[in-house]
């Protein structure tokens, strides 16, 4: 009886050791959904124009803005698919960029932490370069984690931040989704917002989704706990991690940027 428990008990340790070893090997396919085809929008053109491809700039842009908002999209879709910020932020003053990453929306190469925000840092700083205006970056669920890591390096070249239903960080996130995982230890795209943030001296918005089924509300309120900086939470009641209010005719919208500015 001990000898077949003892082979029952190696049998179940030696699954579970396969099972956390599957999910670290391909654990990127379970963080990172992109579209990765190319497209045309009425109202985006490529950017930067007639270089290598980076995003896509709002058409419709003031002729003497009061800044230029860098975006950083949520995790599933492509850049082009994120019109929103464009609808909203344009009537308000402000030139948009949509960034892209790797792996998403026609470009080349593979979505993973350090190229993305290698890329995102690099994005921000041709902002800087090309446009004399204040330069303010908005994140979007993953697009946080971008965000924050953009701003902790790039920080002197950004006036204010934005984060759109954000994590602390992803070990911590993981976490919570696969309890019966080691996964705080095996996810090697850290993404620690808390961490990057924690030197950040630009103003920083925070917008929570309160039935948040994908990051829930507590991680996004865990990190603006920890903020330093001046600081602002939204609260959207009764919304899912994809339902919080874009319409451009939604108040936040003017409030968020009257309060960075």
């Amino acid at each position: 009886m001990k000898k077949r428990l003892r082979s029952l008990a190696l049998r179940l340790f030696l699954g579970y050791g396969l099972l956390v070893l599957v999910v670290f090997l391909v654990q990127r396919r379970l963080i990172y959904f992109p579209n990765p085809k190319k497209a045309t929008v009425v109202g985006l053109a490529e950017w930067p124009s007639g270089e290598a491809f980076w995003g896509y700039l709002g058409e419709h842009a003031p002729e003497q803005p009061k800044g230029t908002v860098v975006v950083f999209h949520g995790n599933a879709g492509r850049a082009a698919d994120r019109t929103y910020f464009t609808r909203a932020l344009e009537p308000l003053g402000y030139r948009v960029i949509l960034a892209e990453y790797p792996g998403y929306g026609g470009r080349a190469g593979s979505p993973r932490e350090r190229t993305l925000v290698a890329e995102g840092v690099r994005v921000v700083q041709r902002v800087a370069e090309q446009w004399p205006e204040p330069v303010y970056v908005v994140g979007e669920s993953l697009g946080c984690g971008v965000a924050c890591a953009v701003v902790a390096k790039a920080g002197r070249s950004v006036r204010g931040l934005v984060l759109i239903t954000p994590w602390d960080s992803l070990p911590d996130l993981a976490q919570a989704h696969y309890p019966f995982l080691p996964a705080r230890w095996i996810v090697t795209d850290r993404f620690d917002s808390v961490a990057n943030l924690a030197t950040v001296s630009v103003p920083v918005a925070v917008l929570l989704a309160e039935n948040d089924e994908v990051i829930p509300m507590a991680h996004g309120q865990h990190l603006y706990d920890s903020l330093t900086s001046r600081k602002r939470l939204w609260v959207f009641p009764g919304a899912g991690h994809n339902s919080w209010p874009s319409s451009p005719k939604e108040p936040w919208w003017q409030e968020v940027f009257t309060f960075l500015a």
